[in-house]
């Protein structure tokens, strides 16, 4: 049988996000009907939800899921892989809720931050109590109530596709946690930081979403090649992150630039800096960061990071030119690799 065109097999992917976008749009829909029907506050956590998710995002997750389901032979109307991929959107969903709490950011998506938005409200309303405290309430039970939607979404999918829908969710948290206890304690351990940042971005983003497709299609021979794909596109993809996180347009990131150097947030982007640069070590080293001297610093090493991210991008372009695969489907990864580690360039 002659191999697909790549244009088809963007189709196929293309095909299946369509379906995953209906289910959560079907699906918020429903409970947002089913808690108004009890009292009308209860349609305040789903909103927050739902707002989010239809606010856009690149559906990077869900994409990679149906690449690796189809990749691995699976079809475009199977209900399993639309579950799946719908469920990973909203673990990124609470997950983005969650991580403006703990970062204090006051942006995303280019809006309010659900704890900015619900602060107001509260200010607003002339209600009880801290307007903060609440906002960051709302906040946390929004992104809890994503994760549980997720969980229900992927509750029919086979044993070994658990197993690592269970590995993904316990390395976003652990990975959350490292991170706030290694900004909170000042560590300078660029090796470390380096595992957080892939483990609690990179590898959910790519890695684990392409092996949940692979495994829910039966094919979990396909772990080792997209392992390497995964986690080296995993890399690139984060420090193209940082990168648009120091450099970039605030108004195209969707969030505020420069947060993490204010707040002493060991990017990857930072780690990799520290691991090539012993002024960059020696500033992060110290109580008190002179942002501008870092900014300064990391501008220098830009065009390094560009050939690093180079060299990541060929890697994992690499893991998969010999893997049983589709020469269409190859290709196809190939493309995701770019798009994935070139975006806003």
């Amino acid at each position: 049988m002659a191999s697909r065109t790549v244009s088809a097999a963007r189709q196929a992917r293309d095909d299946v996000i369509g379906r995953v976008e209906r289910r959560l749009r079907e699906f918020l829909a429903a409970e947002r009907t089913r808690w108004a029907a009890v009292d009308d506050r209860g349609t305040v956590p789903v909103d927050a939800v739902t707002d989010l998710v239809a606010a856009g995002g690149k559906r990077l997750r869900p994409a990679f899921c149906a690449a690796g389901f189809l990749a691995a032979g699976g079809t475009v109307d199977d209900p399993l892989v639309v579950d799946a991929a719908a469920g990973v959107e909203l673990i990124h969903t609470g997950a983005l809720i969650h991580d403006d709490v703990l970062d204090a950011s006051e942006l995303r998506r280019g809006s309010p931050a659900v704890h900015t938005r619900h602060s107001a409200v509260h200010t607003g309303s002339g209600w009880l109590g801290e307007p903060r405290r609440y906002g960051e309430g709302v906040a946390i039970i929004s992104g809890a109530l994503a994760n549980v939607y997720a969980d229900r979404l992927v509750r029919e999918l086979p044993p070994a596709a658990r197993d690592v829908w269970g590995e993904m969710l316990t390395e976003i948290q652990i990975g959350q946690y490292l991170d706030l206890a290694v900004a909170a304690e000042g560590v300078v351990e660029p090796e470390l930081s380096r595992w957080i940042a892939i483990c609690k971005s990179g590898r959910y983003s790519i890695h684990r979403p392409l092996l949940l497709g692979a495994t829910i299609a039966g094919r979990p021979e396909l772990a080792p090649v997209f392992e390497v794909y995964g986690e080296a596109l995993g890399e690139a993809f984060q420090l193209r992150d940082d990168l648009i996180g120091v450099f970039g347009d605030p108004e195209a990131a969707g969030k505020p630039v420069g947060l993490d150097l204010e707040q002493h947030k060991m990017t990857l982007l930072l780690a990799w800096a520290a691991q090539r640069d012993e002024r960059v070590r020696k500033l992060i080293s110290r109580q008190e960061w002179d942002t501008a001297e870092l900014l300064d610093r990391l501008g220098e090493s830009r065009e390094r990071v560009e050939r690093h991210i180079d060299d990541l991008v060929e890697r994992a372009c690499g893991a998969t030119d010999t893997a049983l695969l589709d020469s269409a489907w190859r290709q196809e990864l190939a493309g995701m690799a770019l798009e994935v580690a070139y975006r806003n360039r």
